[in-house]
């Protein structure tokens, strides 16, 4: 599997346990989801289960794919009426045979590779409806402070092994600039996107976060020419 053990390491010490839902991801369904109230949506790598009370608040259909066994087993008890939609398994690989209205990833996929992160982009393209979306969250841009101070890993794009920083102790970390990010999804028509920068100045470091926010609809040229 290419996921990162580092974070089933984190789910069993209790740490990265984010429990409310994404504000951007929340706006971003909002305005993207289909009108029908009985909409399908797939989470990758949907951790602690943070947006999920959001999806079932929306009556939805919600179907998550996470690596993590440790916090998968969580989810299960926690949330019973999922239990059979909320599976372990490796994203980049195999997700579930199901069309779906909305897929959704909140800086899941960003830690694989490109090779990786390609695989998963074409699963999703197929199980989308021919109206769906993908709708992604907080993929890490080249404009971040801690990009390429890890190692690089199988691609330029990637990096690991950072010793301090955002993403110490968290495996791979894939980052993107808007060119990458285009061409990361040119089976896709990129229908939305935002890029937005936090600045940490209380401690005088100068640390900057900088992530996309973007919404991708299954192109319908693409569609028409199978």
């Amino acid at each position: 599997m290419s996921f990162s053990n580092e974070w089933n390491d984190r789910y069993q010490e209790n740490t990265n346990m984010s429990i409310w839902p994404w504000s951007d991801l929340v706006s971003a369904v909002m305005k993207n989801k289909p009108k029908n109230e009985n909409f399908k949506v797939l989470e990758l790598g949907c951790g602690a289960g943070a947006n999920i009370p959001f999806f079932a608040s929306l009556d939805a259909d919600y179907y998550a794919i996470e690596g993590s066994e440790e916090i998968v087993k969580k989810l299960h008890k926690k949330y019973p009426q999922y239990k059979n939609n909320i599976i372990v398994g490796d994203f980049t690989k195999k997700i579930p045979n199901e069309k779906f209205d909305l897929i959704i990833d909140r800086s899941s996929l960003t830690c694989n590779n490109q090779v990786a992160i390609n695989q998963c982009l074409n699963l999703c393209y197929e199980q989308l409806s021919n109206s769906g979306k993908f709708i992604g969250i907080d993929w890490f841009s080249t404009k971040c402070s801690d990009y390429k101070k890890g190692k690089q890993a199988e691609d330029v794009w990637t990096e690991f092994d950072f010793e301090e920083g955002w993403f110490e102790g968290l495996g791979r970390i894939h980052f993107s600039n808007k060119r990458h990010l285009l061409s990361l999804f040119e089976k896709y028509e990129i229908v939305d996107m935002t890029h937005k920068t936090l600045s940490q100045e209380s401690q005088g470091n100068n640390l900057k976060m900088s992530t996309w926010n973007f919404v991708a609809k299954k192109n319908e040229i693409c569609i028409a020419k199978k």
